[in-house]
C-alpha cells in the first residue's frame, strides 16, 4: 500500500503470503510510477526499517528515480509504535 503525506491512498497491491515484502514493494512502486503526472512531484519515499538495505534502495533509485528514506523506531520499543516524521524542505 502506498499513501501520500496526507494518508490518501495512491495504490494498493494484494499479493500471496509467499511474496517477500520487498518484492511486493517493487511491484506496487512500479504501479505508482506508471501513474505519470499524478506522481510527478514525488521524490522521497518514507519506509520502515524492513526496507533498509542497499539492494532495495538502489533498485528504487535506478528504476523509479526516487529516494527511499528509512525511518527507524527507537531501539528499546516493543510492539507497534507510531513513527514521527517531520515534513519539510
Amino acid at each position: 500500500m502506498t499513501v501520500d503525506t496526507l494518508g490518501l491512498l495512491l495504490r494498493v497491491l494484494v499479493t500471496a503470503a509467499s511474496v517477500p515484502e520487498r518484492e511486493g514493494a517493487k511491484q506496487v512502486l512500479q504501479q505508482v510510477k506508471q501513474m505519470g503526472q499524478g506522481v510527478s512531484r514525488l521524490h522521497t519515499i518514507w519506509a520502515d526499517g524492513g526496507f533498509d538495505g542497499n539492494p532495495f534502495l538502489m533498485w528504487v533509485m535506478d528504476v523509479c528515480r526516487w529516494i527511499v528514506e528509512v525511518v527507524l523506531r527507537p531501539e528499546q520499543t516493543k510492539g507497534f509504535v507510531l513513527l514521527k516524521k517531520k515534513v519539510g524542505c
